[in-house]
């Protein structure tokens, strides 16, 4: 199966940085576009960034110049760099795949969601 678990959240302080990572600890993702989404209390989730499987990033407005998404396809790990916070980034950050993404074990078996594939999220503060 696929797990996602992103970590890297905390506190800072307006103006400070921060850099999750979303690992994918399970079966690989077969060509899979990935994104961060944030959800904070009272506002509507948003996705926050994206990468395709080509590699084309694309960002929300409100990030655009102070969040850089990655990825390291060997590691299997996702990255989101956050600079120059704002108490309006404080949210909870989940990684995810896109809808319809196919992972694949080992063994060759693989399957795929329709939803695509969720992490739980990390907590990011900034006070």
């Amino acid at each position: 199966h696929v797990q996602l678990v992103e970590s890297g959240g905390g506190s800072v302080k307006p103006g400070g940085t921060l850099k999750l990572s979303c690992i994918d600890s399970g079966d690989r993702l077969r060509r899979c576009g990935m994104a961060w989404y944030r959800r904070a209390p009272g506002k509507t989730p948003e996705m926050v960034a994206s990468i395709s499987s080509a590699y084309t990033t694309d960002y929300v407005n409100s990030v655009k110049g102070r969040f850089t998404i990655s990825q390291d396809d060997k590691k299997k790990v996702l990255y989101l760099q956050m600079n120059e916070l704002t108490a309006a980034d404080t949210a909870t950050y989940i990684c995810a795949t896109n809808r319809g993404c196919t992972a694949c074990t080992d063994d060759g078996v693989c399957h795929m969601s329709r939803g695509g594939f969720w992490g739980q999220g990390t907590q990011v503060t900034v006070s």
